[in-house]
């Protein structure tokens, strides 16, 4: 989650440095540092469950999966923690280095105060990402997963409830919808689309 940013410009290189030195982590967008503020148990437990969903189904291949302690480059101005981080790029495994600069899939859980913010310049950030594949938003207010797939130039949308798999199709990889909300105390979503036969005029 992002709190307010640094009030003034800043260079990459010092960015570096504050993350070397300060207790808070930030994300860095175009010149400017913005502290990442804390989340609820839930966020918490939605993404540490969708961590071990996907890293358990990539123990063999090339991908690997990180948590938001791992920082995510964007492009040369923009370093970000997304919620999970999966990579393909077996540049990005050197078990010393703190960022990933090939993201295939990253997922981001939603609170009230980020929403906004992740479906909006978080997302038009991510789909500048050449690599980046699929875009994943787990929601912590009501069940509900929602996955954004680039086809080309175009990406499409699919939205997940309770009961189905979630598709994660450019890892070739099914999840149950059950097993990301597992123990957690999440409402489920009300249905939005009403029986046409039973309205009245």
């Amino acid at each position: 989650m992002v709190a307010d940013p640094q009030r003034q410009r800043i260079s990459v290189e010092a960015y570096f440095q504050l993350e070397h030195t300060s207790e808070i982590r930030h994300e860095y967008i175009d010149g400017y540092a913005y502290a990442m503020s804390g989340g609820t148990k839930a966020h918490s437990w939605l993404a540490m469950n969708m961590f071990r969903l996907l890293d358990e189904q990539l123990q063999s291949g090339p991908c690997r999966t990180y948590s938001s302690d791992v920082r995510v480059q964007l492009n040369g101005k923009r370093y970000v923690y997304p919620d999970v981080t999966v990579s393909c790029d077996i540049a990005d495994h050197q078990e010393y280095d703190d960022v990933v600069r090939s993201p295939h899939l990253v997922i981001e859980v939603l609170s009230p105060t980020t929403e906004l913010y992740d479906r909006g310049k978080k997302f038009a950030y991510y789909q500048e990402s050449a690599s980046i594949q699929e875009y994943v938003m787990i929601n912590s207010q009501r069940q509900m997963i929602e996955v954004f797939r680039r086809k080309g130039e175009i990406w499409t949308y699919q939205r997940y409830r309770p009961g189905q798999t979630v598709e994660i199709e450019s890892l070739d990889i099914q999840i149950p919808f059950a097993s990301v909300y597992a123990r957690i105390r999440v409402p489920i979503e009300e249905d939005d689309t009403s029986d046409e036969s039973q309205r009245e005029d």
